[in-house]
């Protein structure tokens, strides 16, 4: 079987804004994606109703894992209804046991956003809790004696919620990959349409462009980098088993 990388993020089109091109990157190198968004979308429309909107985003989560061969994951709940709870916690962690990643990919502990920091909680806990064979899952999913490397995106605006600056200790060069991202991240249509509506033309695409053109920055290296910090290995894999850096080791530079 192909080595595997599961994305977890909160909401349709964060995998793309912060993350698509490392997973672009290592599908090159032979990981199987696995792409999981644990919330629906639902409040991302002034225009639609809950879960009309919650309906367009799941058909333009599906058609960007089909168009980059990557496999597609039901959401778990509503906007603004993540929460760090046990029945959440619970769906994460089977599928976390089903996937069986080498990698997971998922947001900054601390962010803009309550439903981006919970997500984090859950997919940490949920990587934690993958051999434990006493906590049980839904659906049930046997435990596994996997180590899995855990690292987490910038948060947007490349900075904490107080404002504070915030540094990859791992940049990923996306350059030649942003024309990708670019068409990857313009398949969240309603997204795009309510964003250029109310803030410009190709603003959701530019907003991209921007922050990891300031990432880049930070690497002194790369013109466009997406970046990332790895979860301490304690309880998920070993202290020197590092993949992303060392599989991406050609695209990376280490800060």
């Amino acid at each position: 079987m192909p080595r595997s990388v599961l994305a977890i993020v909160a909401h349709p089109d964060d995998i793309e804004f912060v993350m698509s091109g490392t997973l672009l990157r290592l599908q090159a190198a032979g990981y199987e994606v696995h792409y999981l968004t644990v919330a629906n979308g639902c409040c991302g429309s002034t225009v639609t109703d809950g879960p009309t909107t919650a309906a367009i985003r799941r058909r333009e989560a599906q058609e960007v894992c089909r168009q980059a061969g990557w496999v597609y994951h039901e959401s778990l709940t509503d906007d603004l209804a993540i929460f760090y709870d046990r029945p959440t916690l619970a769906r994460l962690a089977a599928t976390v046991r089903q996937v069986a990643p080498e990698i997971l990919l998922t947001h900054s502990p601390a962010d803009y956003m309550e439903d981006h920091t919970n997500t984090c909680r859950l997919a940490v806990t949920a990587a934690f809790a993958r051999g434990m064979p006493n906590f049980p899952t839904d659906p049930p999913r046997p435990a596994i004696d996997q180590p899995v490397a855990v690292y987490h995106a910038q948060p947007h605006g490349n900075c904490d919620p107080l404002g504070n600056p915030v540094r990859p200790s791992l940049f990923v060069d996306v350059t030649d990959l942003m024309p990708r991202k670019c068409e990857l991240l313009a398949i969240h249509r309603s997204q795009k349409e309510w964003l250029d509506f109310s803030q410009g033309l190709d603003s959701y695409i530019e907003t991209m462009r921007e922050l990891l053109r300031e990432v880049g920055g930070m690497s002194g290296r790369f013109a466009y980098a997406e970046g990332w910090r790895r979860h301490l290995h304690l309880g998920f894999c070993g202290a020197d088993f590092d993949p992303l850096r060392q599989v991406l080791a050609a695209h990376a530079s280490v800060g």
